[in-house]
């Protein structure tokens, strides 16, 4: 369910706050920039529905945004907005502040009993990573599927046009996964927290090598497709050789005595009608037996 503009406090029993905000009104947002401190430009950035993920440090926030898979199953976009929605972080040691325009279900239920604002951003973290499971579980689905389609030769039922749609799905969320995992290795951290920290990288890594496997064996699943509408062309066009190489010759035959020339030695010939079908019996087994020494047939 969509909430608009809603904003949730919550302190922790440690103490610090966390300030949740979705689809933040302009007015309310530029009461808790100057409330918190906030960099107007980071803020902004936030708001921005394409911006990839990135990592500022330099100010009193840390300062983080990532992206959520947001994508229903089966859609047929390449396009990073359409696929997934933006999160940005603002964490320091008082209070942690998160800031989205669509609402995310992964956010409801999560436990607060974190010691420190750094601990719950990072499992806030870890479930944004998670929900690229879903997706990299569907395409791998499809994947096995399209692969069975493939070698059991039921080209007909395979489409090319997905094929090239997965592909490109796959690439943009690799894309933006090895983007995370380039954020995720510049968080800096306390030595108390570097378990928590190295727990997500592990996750964008196991999630990069994921969609790169996919990638490699859709790549080879065209190309075996490719390769196997080629053999099946070069199988038509060759027995449309083999049928013109045995009726050329007859046509040339059919076609002399079809001439309509008065002097003819074998128009009235008795024999002459047996005589030109066996000739082209004859030349026909001349060319079957040229076909099949040359294992043609």
């Amino acid at each position: 369910m969509n909430h608009t503009h809603l904003i949730k406090i919550f302190v922790l029993p440690a103490g610090f706050r966390w300030i949740d905000i979705t689809d933040p009104d302009p007015n309310r947002l530029e009461e808790l920039t100057q409330e918190f401190k906030l960099d107007s430009f980071q803020v902004k950035d936030s708001l921005l529905p394409g911006h990839l993920p990135k990592i500022e440090t330099g100010g009193e926030y840390l300062f983080l945004i990532l992206r959520a898979f947001t994508g229903q199953p089966g859609l047929r976009s390449n396009d990073v907005r359409a696929l997934t929605n933006k999160m940005a972080f603002f964490m320091n040691g008082q209070c942690l502040i998160t800031i989205h325009r669509t609402s995310f279900d992964f956010l409801e239920n999560i436990p607060l009993q974190h010691s420190h604002p750094f601990l719950l951003m990072m499992a806030i973290v870890r479930r944004v990573l998670h929900t690229y499971e879903a997706p990299l579980g569907e395409l791998e689905a499809l994947l096995d599927k399209a692969e069975e389609q493939l070698f059991l030769r039921r080209l007909n039922t395979l489409s090319l046009e997905e094929l090239y749609y997965q592909k490109s799905r796959s690439r943009v969320l690799r894309k933006l996964l090895q983007i995370t995992q380039s954020v995720l290795q510049e968080i800096p951290s306390e030595r108390r927290f570097a378990t928590a920290l190295q727990d997500a990288r592990d996750r964008a890594l196991s999630l990069v090598v994921g969609f790169d496997g996919i990638l490699d064996d859709l790549n080879s699943l065209l190309n075996t497709y490719l390769s196997l509408n080629t053999q099946h062309t070069n199988e038509v066009i060759k027995l449309l050789t083999v049928f013109s190489a045995f009726f050329l010759p007859l046509t040339f035959i059919a076609g002399i005595y079809g001439m309509n020339f008065d002097v003819m030695p074998e128009l009235r010939w008795p024999w002459g009608y047996y005589f030109a079908l066996g000739l082209m019996a004859l030349v026909a087994l001349v060319v079957y037996v040229w076909f099949r020494r040359r294992r043609i047939l």
